[in-house]
Formats: structure tokens, sequence, C-alpha cells
């Protein structure tokens, strides 16, 4: 964790993915995160994979770094606390519906004094209100279609979901972005924002912004799909001797002329660019649309050489290369995480299982990362957040936990 969104309060009401990974990346950056949840835990709170002891992994990972505040989000008493919470505090990350009780209007209209700079992240569907979801949109962007073996036939081939739910992260880093853009406009002007942030949009504005769209409109027609071949370069995974699969590219002049060195092909590129009539090291255009009979040359030299030699060959020569590992395989990697300095040691999870917790992705080379912190029990923070911020007696606390309008840390549940 860094220090750099120190002073800032943020309130979270979400679930899932998008929203939780928004209000992560601020906590990792030194922001205090309180998560607001309902009193049983929201709709990810049990999502899998539990441990035994019943405690979701997902969770613990995306609200590291956060408090919990635990209310009954389904009553009218404590969803007015919520409001309250998210009124005083002044900045709120939310998936919940703009026509709920925490629309933006709701909140800044219990602002204290009449103020006008609520600042308000919304993570949506779609524009259009619609319901939607990581895969969902996904299936609407094209991109399943694009992948797949080769001689899948176009129209009859089914399509092929990504693992990562890319979408809801993509949209949880965008949505950080656009809080501290507001935020930076509040410190100018004063005033705050309500942002509305589309998943859906953020795919198909990705889409766009890929110079995708454009292409296919200019194509008049669909991409073909490549199987495990890099769109417009020279990539693909490969097989060594020792039957180690592993994954090339080359994308500028350097890239390419350390491969065919490491590689020892130089005399069988020369032949086939004389062939061809064509020089690859132009640049990736002769390099791409040849690229079955470039494969056909590194995939004979690869099946060749044992893996140890090759990628020494190609280290030394500064390639672009990765073996392929199963996550088990990443997961007790070394080199990804034991040595990496993104991972610190594990914290007191609330599942009681240690493994390494990564610290921010930003690497600010004249601070201090500091150790990453533990996610917390399911309202944990609650009589803190309220007594602090809301300025609630021990008694009146004590009151809302007897009739379950509150609760607290569920540590011992």
């Amino acid at each position: 964790m860094y220090d750099l969104l120190s002073g800032l309060s943020i309130v979270e009401a979400s679930s899932f993915v998008a929203s939780p990974t928004a209000g992560l990346y601020c906590a990792q950056m030194g922001a205090e995160v309180i998560r607001v949840d309902h009193i049983a835990g929201g709709l990810d709170y049990d999502r899998y994979m539990l441990t035994k002891e019943g405690r979701s992994l997902s969770w613990e990972n995306l609200n590291r770094a956060k408090k919990s505040v635990a209310l009954d989000l389904r009553g009218e008493e404590g969803r007015e606390l919520l409001v309250e919470l998210a009124a005083r505090t002044g900045n709120l990350i939310t998936n919940l519906p703009e026509k709920s009780f925490l629309s933006h209007d709701a909140v800044k209209a219990r602002q204290p004094d009449g103020a006008d700079d609520l600042v308000s992240v919304r993570i949506m569907g779609w524009h259009d209100g619609r319901q939607a979801m990581d895969f969902t949109v996904n299936a609407a962007s094209g991109y399943p279609l694009m992948c797949g073996p080769e001689d899948w036939d176009q129209r009859t081939a089914p399509p092929v979901n990504q693992v990562l739910p890319a979408w809801d992260f993509i949209t949880g880093a965008y949505s950080a972005f656009a809080l501290l853009a507001a935020l930076r406009r509040r410190d100018a002007t004063g005033r705050g924002s309500e942002v509305r942030i589309p998943l859906g949009d953020v795919a198909i504005g990705t889409v766009a912004n890929s110079g995708a769209m454009a292409e296919m409109l200019y194509r008049g027609a669909d991409r073909e799909r490549l199987g495990n071949a890099i769109w417009g370069a020279f990539g693909r995974d490969f097989r060594s001797r020792d039957d180690q699969r592993f994954m090339l590219a080359a994308l500028t002049a350097k890239q390419w002329d350390g491969l065919v060195a490491a590689f020892d092909l130089a005399d069988e590129i020369a032949a086939l660019e004389d062939e061809l009539g064509v020089r690859f090291a132009d640049g990736d255009a002769p390099r791409f649309e040849h690229r079955h009979r470039l494969f056909t040359l590194f995939q004979a030299r690869a099946g060749q050489r044992n893996w140890a030699d090759l990628s020494a060959r190609m280290a030394e020569r500064g390639c672009t290369f990765e073996r392929y590992r199963t996550m088990y395989e990443a997961a007790n990697d070394p080199e990804l995480v034991a040595d990496n300095p993104l991972f610190g040691p594990s914290p007191a999870n609330p599942s009681g299982f240690a493994y390494p917790a990564p610290r921010s992705f930003a690497n600010l080379p004249a601070q201090e990362a500091g150790d990453p912190a533990p996610a917390p029990y399911l309202g944990q923070h609650t009589e803190e957040v309220l007594a602090d911020r809301l300025g609630l007696p021990s008694g009146a606390i004590a009151d809302l936990v007897d009739r379950r309008i509150a609760r607290l840390s569920d540590e011992t549940a």
C-alpha cells in the first residue's frame, strides 16, 4: 500500500467484481474505503470458491485494505444510515441501480448545509438501464466468435468465452480513474459530479478504441479465426523437443532479429524471402501474411531443441517469449510470485488461509510500498464508522445491533 490517497474517504456499496475492484485500487493507494454490505453479506459474500470454513476467497481478495460496515439494507432504517454515511463522506462507489434508495440525488439531498460536492461513481449494465455482466457483454462484443482454431467454420462453429472477467476488471480500473478525475474537478471548482459507467459501454468502447470496430467496417466482414496466432503480427504457441509449450511474439525489428538468431534460422529465412519476394524485417505485414510458412520453420527448429537450451538462447538475444503454465504452476512459480516484489507476506486473512498477497500494481521507487493489508471481517468496522462518521453514541449503536439494523464483526461466525 502507498499513501498517495491518504485523507480521502470513500463509501463503497457494491458486489461482485467491477465495483469492488474500483474500491480496491483506491484502498491500495491509501484511501479509506468503507465497504457497506447487508448484515448477512452482499450478493458476492459467499461467492465461489469457498474455504472449508465458508469464507469466499474471491471476496477476501477484492476487499483487501477496506473497512467493513454491515447494515440491514433491506429495511428503511439501515438504508437511511447508508445514505447518511455516503452523504457525509461525500464520495461514493456503487453498482446499485440509479433508481434505488442510493441514487445520486437521494444522497446529495442529505449532504450537510446543502452542499453540492458529492462525487458518485455508479457502475451500470448497459447505458439504457438493461442488466449486464461481464460474460454477456463479452458475447455482444464479438470477441468470442473470433476465438478458436483456424479451421473452424465461421458460420457454424461455437463461440469461445474467455475465462477472465476482463470487462469487469477494466471497468473497475476505469471507475477508479473516473473517480479521481471527478475529485480533481471538485478540488478546482468545489462542485461534485455524478459519474455513470456502463459495463457494456466499456466493452464496446474498447472494441472501438482498439481499432477493431473500424477494421470490421472497413473490410465489410468479420475477421477470420486465427487459433493462437497474434492478429496482424508474428506470434503463436510452439512446442519444444521435450514437450514444453511456449508463446513467441515479435512486433519490432529487434524482436524479430533476436528470434531468427535464437532459432538459428537466418539461412532458411533468407531462402524464404527470396522465394516470396519479401523482407520479413520490414514490418508486421509480411510476417503476418506469410505466418504459416514462418510457423512451420520455427516449429521445426523448436522441435529439435529442449526447452532449457531454447529458452536460454532466446533470453540471451532479448526475445519476447514465455512458457505456458497452468495457473497452479503460476501460483507456485518463484519468478512470478515468491521473488516478485509485487507480492508481500500473507496478512491475517479472514479465511485463515495464508498465501501471498499483491501490493499495488504501481511501483513507486521513492516510496515504501508497505505490506498487503487483509480484507476485513464482515461488519468489523461497523461500530467505529457509525461512531466516527455519524457521531452515534455507543448506546445507540448497541440498540441498532440488538434490533439487527447493524451487525458487528462476523469473525466468530
